[in-house]
């Protein structure tokens, strides 16, 4: 009989050249299809922070002291808080009709719509104050909310053109995170050591492994959901636990509503390809993997735990930390949360994305 499965021989094989080569993906569906797609929290908060920031240094130019600029400035707030909220949300609102005009045409209704919207801020300044505004009070808060409008809708064009489908696409691809070729080798010598005393198992190994590789070569999703992450990483701990038999101890902690988030493509695979490869495959005795979802404040917080051999693994080169992180950022911007941190003899990784 063949040696059990927490024994099997592997193949010896490393990272490779191929590790860096995959098929090209085809051209993925555009993020957005207008200029105006402000609906996102990272575009609100650095619009904000922008005007309240030349808002601020303005102050600086008529205020002789600090107590004077702070009056200053809090009057300016209170008229451009609501300003550019107002912007943001007719841009968000409007975002398909206004992203089909032209090119000028969106010029024009982006510092219009700035014009419109520095005058309406205005108008909370003037009703605290009862003073009712002529043309010249009109006037001065209209030009800054257009001036200020014009530079936010360049920053926007700069930034739709950065997300391009073609240059989201490559990058997606670059930073997608391949199952290694050794993993490959290991799992068809476990698949050939079952085959002869348990055909069905080594049957449902083969079906993870092509499920597996059909995602990787394949998958070209601008997102995914978190449930359908988790169903590929149980498939390759499932593989994994084939292998390394009682060595690997996998616990799951899933809340279903969590599994709704949208999430790039292999988030969670690489991270239990870490987990087993720095956490069990180095450990005499085996390790301890433990992935928990759950939702809170309207949020899916996912993290993975693995144990940390007394010993220690190589140290390895953190790419798929990175990546991960990367194609995070790329997705979901400032609404993301991306951490790791070692405790003790446990090694965490926590991700928070938006529901």
């Amino acid at each position: 009989m063949a040696s059990r499965p927490g024994e099997l021989r592997t193949s010896g094989f490393g990272t490779t050249l191929f590790d860096a080569l995959a098929p090209p993906p085809a051209p993925a569906a555009p993020t957005s299809d207008s200029v105006f797609d402000v609906c996102h929290v990272g575009v609100v908060l650095r619009a904000l922070l922008f005007v309240h920031g030349v808002l601020a240094i303005g102050a600086l130019f008529v205020a002789p002291t600090w107590a004077s600029w702070l009056v200053a400035f809090a009057t300016g707030s209170s008229a451009a808080l609501p300003a550019v909220l107002v912007w943001l949300l007719v841009a968000c609102a409007a975002r398909r009709p206004f992203g089909a005009l032209p090119v000028p045409g969106q010029w024009a209704v982006a510092i219009g719509l700035g014009a419109v919207s520095g005058a309406a801020g205005s108008v909370f300044v003037w009703l605290a104050a009862g003073d009712p505004a002529g043309v010249p009070a009109w006037l001065a808060p209209a030009l800054a909310g257009a001036a200020l409008a014009a530079v936010v809708f360049q920053w926007l064009q700069l930034r739709a053109e950065a997300l391009l489908p073609a240059d989201t696409t490559a990058r997606l691809a670059e930073l997608q995170s391949r199952i290694r070729p050794h993993f490959l080798f290991n799992t068809l010598n476990t698949a050939l050591a079952l085959v002869r005393h348990d055909p069905a198992r080594a049957e449902a190994v083969l079906e993870d492994l092509a499920e597996l590789f059909r995602v990787a070569i394949t998958e070209n999703a601008e997102s995914v959901s978190l449930a359908e992450e988790v169903e590929l990483a149980q498939r390759y701990l499932a593989i994994e636990q084939v292998r390394f038999g009682d060595r690997l101890i996998v616990t799951w902690e899933l809340d279903p509503d969590a599994g709704h988030a949208r999430v790039p493509p292999l988030l969670l695979q690489p991270l239990v390809e870490n987990a087993v490869r720095h956490g069990v495959e180095p450990a005499d005795g085996g390790g301890v993997i433990r992935v928990r979802t759950r939702v809170k404040l309207g949020r899916a917080l996912i993290s993975i735990v693995n144990s940390v051999p007394p010993n220690g693994s190589e140290p390895g080169h953190g790419i798929a930390l990175r990546n991960v992180r990367d194609r995070l950022r790329l997705m979901h911007d400032v609404a993301a949360q991306f951490e790791t941190r070692r405790d003790a003899d446990v090694f965490r990784v926590q991700i928070v994305v938006p529901l």
